[in-house]
C-alpha cells in the first residue's frame, strides 16, 4: 500500500487526484492576474513554474513574488518548479544555477514541495531532496519525455528510481505517438502503484493523451495538472471542467465498494 503524502490541508495518494493549477505568468503583472482567476475555482494545490518567470535569477524578485503568492492563495499547498528547456521549460541554465534557485527557494521555507529533475544527475538530486526534507518540506522527483513515450518497463523504471533517490512523490510526463503509447503508460501507471510506496503522478500528454489526466483514480495517479489562464502543458483542461469528470470517476467508484 502507497504511503499518503500529507501537505496542508491535502491528502497526495488518497481519494481523487488532487487537481493542480499551474503559474505561467512571466511578469508580475501577468502573475497577479492569474492569483486574481485562482481565488474564484476550485484547485487542489498550485505550482509556480519559476522558469518562466522573468525575474528567476534575481533572489528578491523571487522572494517577493513568493511572499505574494502566500498571501494571496495561503490555503492552497505551492509548489514550485524550475523546469529545464531540455524537459520542455522555459530557459535552459547550468546545473549550478539549477541547484541555486532550487536551493534559495527551499532556504526560504514558503513553499510546501519541490519538484526536482531525475535527470540532473544523482549527486544534485539526492543533495536537493536533503535539503528540502531539511526544511521540513516535500518532493516531486520528475522526468519528462516531449517526444516519445518510453516502453512500459522503462516508465517503471523511472518511477522506481525516483523512490529510490528519495523522492516523496514520483511524476512522469510523456508524449504518446499513438493509442499503444497511452495504454504502455496506463499500464505501467497500474503496475506501479501497487509496487511503490510513494504516490505516484503520470500522464500522457497532447489531446491523445487526455485520458491519463481523468483516470487518475482508476490507475494510481494522485495529481493531475489542469489549465488556469494558460496551460502549462499539451492536453492540460480547464480546472472547472476537470474537477466534474473526477467527480462523476470518483463517485462511481464509491458505488461499487
Amino acid at each position: 500500500m502507497k504511503n499518503v503524502v500529507h501537505v496542508k490541508n491535502i491528502n497526495i495518494g488518497e481519494g481523487k487526484p488532487k487537481v493542480c493549477v499551474p503559474i505561467t505568468g512571466a511578469t508580475k503583472k501577468e502573475i497577479s492576474e492569474e492569483l486574481d482567476l485562482l481565488q474564484t475555482i476550485k484547485v487542489d494545490l498550485v505550482e509556480w513554474r519559476g522558469d518562466l518567470f522573468q525575474e528567476i535569477e534575481n533572489e528578491i524578485s523571487v522572494k517577493n513574488m513568493l511572499q505574494k503568492i502566500n498571501q494571496e492563495i495561503p490555503h492552497l499547498p505551492l509548489l514550485f518548479t524550475f523546469r529545464t528547456k531540455g524537459e520542455g521549460g522555459g530557459r535552459e541554465v547550468t546545473l549550478e544555477k539549477y541547484k541555486e534557485i532550487n536551493r534559495f527557494v527551499i532556504e526560504s521555507k514558503l513553499v510546501d514541495l519541490v519538484d526536482v529533475e531525475l535527470f540532473r544527475g544523482k549527486n544534485l538530486v539526492k543533495e536537493l531532496v536533503s535539503f528540502a526534507h531539511l526544511h521540513d518540506q516535500k518532493v516531486i522527483i520528475s522526468n519528462h519525455d516531449f517526444n516519445q513515450t518510453p516502453p512500459r518497463d522503462e516508465i517503471i523504471a523511472r518511477l522506481k528510481l525516483a523512490a529510490d533517490n528519495g523522492a516523496d512523490i514520483g511524476k512522469i510526463a510523456v508524449m504518446p505517438r499513438n493509442d499503444e503509447d497511452v495504454l504502455n503508460l496506463l499500464s505501467a501507471t497500474s503496475l506501479v502503484k501497487e509496487l511503490n510506496h510513494i504516490p505516484i503522478v503520470t500522464m500522457s500528454m497532447g489531446a491523445d493523451g487526455l485520458i491519463s489526466r481523468l483516470s487518475g483514480e482508476v490507475f494510481g495517479s494522485a495529481i493531475t495538472f489542469a489549465s488556469g489562464k494558460t496551460a502549462s502543458a499539451p492536453g492540460q483542461i480547464e480546472a472547472e471542467k476537470l474537477q466534474t469528470v473526477l467527480t462523476i470517476i470518483h463517485d462511481s467508484i464509491n458505488k461499487k465498494k
